[in-house]
C-alpha cells in the first residue's frame, strides 16, 4: 500500500469559520452512523472510532453530544450517502463522498466545483475502480507477527502491514473494518489509534505539474467548502509544497 493514504488533502481548521465547517461535518457524520447502528459506542464500533477521531481534532464535546441526542430521538433529518467520481486538472481521480438531505443540490454543487477547476465530473464507477476501499488502523509498536497473528485469528482479510518508525499501519477492505479494530483491542487492549478511518487508496498516482497544481488545489478547496461534503480522496501526487 505505501504511504498512499497520506496523499489526501485533510480539511484544516485555520479559521474560526473552517472550524465551524469541520464541527457541522463531524456532527452530520456522527448522527447518521449513531443512527444506523445505535448511540452507544461500546456497542457501535464505526461511531466509536468516529467520535474518537472527532476529539483528536478539537471537536467540542457538546457537538458530539448534540449529535447523539438527535440520533437517539424519533425522526430527525433524512440524511442519505451521495458519492460522486471525476477526473481534477492533470486528469488526477476524484471521489467525493457526501451526505445529503437534497441530492439534487449536492450534485449540482459538486458539479460547479469541477466545472471551476475545468474538470469534469464523471458516471458513478468512473474512477472507483482505480482505488481500493480500505481500512486503515495505525498504532504504535512493532510486533508485526503478532498483529498478522491477531488479525489472522479473527478471521480478518488483511490487505497488509506496514512497519515504519515506531509504527504498525494495518490494511483491510472497508468491510472488514470492525473486526480489523475489535481483533486488535482484543490481542492490545485499548489501542491508541493515530489512524482509524476507511478511505479510498488509489492504486496509481498521477503527477499534477504546472498549471495544474493551482488548479487542483483550488478544486480541493472548494470541495471541502461544501457543506454535504464529508470526504475527498484523489490520486494526484503534488509537488512538496
Amino acid at each position: 500500500m505505501g504511504r498512499a493514504f497520506q496523499n489526501r488533502k485533510e480539511s484544516m481548521a485555520k479559521t474560526a469559520d473552517a472550524k465551524t465547517k469541520v464541527y457541522s461535518k463531524y456532527g452530520r457524520e456522527i448522527y447518521v452512523v449513531a443512527k444506523q447502528g445505535g448511540t452507544d459506542p461500546n456497542g457501535n464500533l464505526s461511531l466509536r472510532g468516529l467520535i474518537e477521531r472527532a476529539k483528536k481534532d478539537q471537536v467540542p464535546s457538546h457537538v458530539i453530544e448534540k449529535a447523539l441526542e438527535k440520533a437517539s430521538g424519533v425522526g430527525g433529518e433524512d440524511y442519505s450517502v451521495a458519492r460522486y467520481e471525476g477526473f481534477g486538472p492533470g486528469n488526477a481521480m476524484v471521489i467525493v463522498d457526501c451526505l445529503t438531505d437534497n441530492p439534487n443540490r449536492t450534485f449540482g454543487d459538486v458539479r460547479a466545483c469541477f466545472n471551476k477547476a475545468k474538470g469534469k465530473i464523471g458516471t458513478p464507477g468512473s474512477v472507483s475502480h482505480m482505488f481500493d476501499h480500505c481500512a486503515i488502523l495505525s498504532f504504535a509498536g512493532d510486533a508485526e507477527e503478532a498483529t498478522l497473528e491477531a488479525l489472522m485469528d479473527a478471521d480478518v482479510d488483511v490487505t497488509d502491514i506496514e512497519c515504519e518508525n515506531g509504527q504498525l499501519t494495518v490494511f483491510a477492505p472497508h468491510t472488514e473494518y470492525a473486526k480489523a479494530k475489535q481483533a486488535l483491542i482484543d490481542a492490545f487492549g485499548d489501542t491508541d489509534f493515530s489512524v482509524d478511518e476507511i478511505q479510498f487508496l488509489p492504486q496509481n498516482t498521477t503527477p499534477v505539474e504546472g498549471d495544474d497544481v493551482a488548479l487542483f488545489e483550488k478544486l480541493l478547496d472548494t470541495l471541502n467548502d461544501l457543506d454535504d461534503v464529508q470526504n475527498v480522496f484523489h490520486s494526484a501526487e503534488l509537488p512538496s509544497s
